[in-house]
């Protein structure tokens, strides 16, 4: 952690406060700080980003209240990048710690390591990842969170309260927050586990720990013309008129994966990630069915394939040929 150190100072603080609601285009009636000066460590900005009004609000409350907020939503919907894109538009340091299940107490506490001084062997503690955010101006992301081990989860127990101290007991040390200091988290789950089998690896959460938690806000996939012009946005190469019928035609055919989720017809589901995978492999392979077949169809369940055959023809009024079960 010594690079972070000498990166980003812990006397950093924020510039000014200006209007969230004017920023944001949201009727909000609360300032949020910002920083103006160049800071390490602040999301790259994308400037043709949608944001989700109701996710926003809890956000920005979450910046300027210093409070709690865990987002969950299927995978894909952009929860990740719609707290990085907030902070990047508030000129906030931002880091994003995905909770897999490799990452120990130790990772985040810290632990003893031995370094040379003047030809001697020195044992001294070295910051892990929360210690070092909590005494620096950075929004922490706990991306995954719903995947981490029950052991590691209990260290944000007392962080999880507004302005919670870290303790340190085989330390004796006690960790205030740096006052512009935030705390967030994703989850594909809501801490009930995981019904559907498509999120393997995640596990039922504590509901005492779940309960410490601000604000809980549900992010959704896009509206089907917003998703489109998210689409057209990141490949303005199609935005002439044959290219957007494509586009149309494939979140057409993306909504119709998640409506079969839903009714548990099919298990896999295309996202605004994948509807922007695909149209790039077009571009690039200049063939409809070539693209579908290995930006989507070859990863789902030989088994399911004839109704996503369905959803295709439904979608773009094209059969599927060669259709392998």
């Amino acid at each position: 952690m010594t690079t972070f150190q000498c990166e980003l100072g812990r006397e950093t603080n924020f510039s000014r406060k200006v209007p969230a609601g004017a920023r944001f285009d949201l009727a909000l009636n609360f300032d949020i700080p910002v920083f103006d000066n160049p800071l390490p460590y602040v999301p790259e900005l994308d400037p043709d980003y949608f944001f989700d009004a109701e996710t926003t609000t809890a956000l920005l409350i979450g910046f300027a209240r210093n409070r709690r907020v865990l987002l969950h939503g299927l995978h894909g919907v952009g929860k990740s990048t719609h707290i990085e894109q907030i902070a990047a538009r508030l000129g906030w340091p931002c880091l994003r710690l995905n909770l897999d299940s490799q990452i120990s107490r130790m990772d985040l506490i810290g632990k003893d390591s031995i370094r040379l001084s003047e030809g001697l062997q020195i044992t001294e503690f070295q910051d892990g990842v929360l210690p070092w955010a909590l005494q620096r101006p950075v929004a922490l992301i706990l991306d995954e969170y719903d995947a981490a081990r029950p052991d590691v989860l209990f260290v944000f127990q007392r962080v999880l309260e507004n302005n919670g101290k870290l303790v340190l007991p085989d330390r004796a040390r006690v960790i205030q927050p740096h006052s512009c200091f935030r705390l967030f988290a994703t989850a594909n789950t809501l801490g009930m586990g995981d019904a559907t089998g498509i999120y393997h690896g995640t596990q039922p959460l504590n509901q005492g720990q779940l309960d410490r938690w601000n604000l809980v806000a549900e992010l959704r996939y896009l509206k089907p013309e917003r998703e489109v012009e998210l689409v057209l946005a990141k490949m303005p190469e199609l935005a002439a008129v044959e290219g957007r019928a494509l586009v149309e035609a494939m979140v057409v055919f993306a909504g119709l994966t998640r409506e079969g989720f839903q009714l548990g017809d099919v298990a896999t589901i295309l996202s605004p990630r994948g509807v922007i995978g695909w149209a790039e492999n077009w571009l690039i392979l200049s063939d409809l069915i070539s693209s579908f077949r290995l930006s989507f169809l070859n990863r789902c369940d030989p088994a399911e394939r004839p109704i996503f055959a369905e959803y295709f023809q439904r979608a773009f009024g094209v059969e599927l040929p060669g259709l392998r079960i």
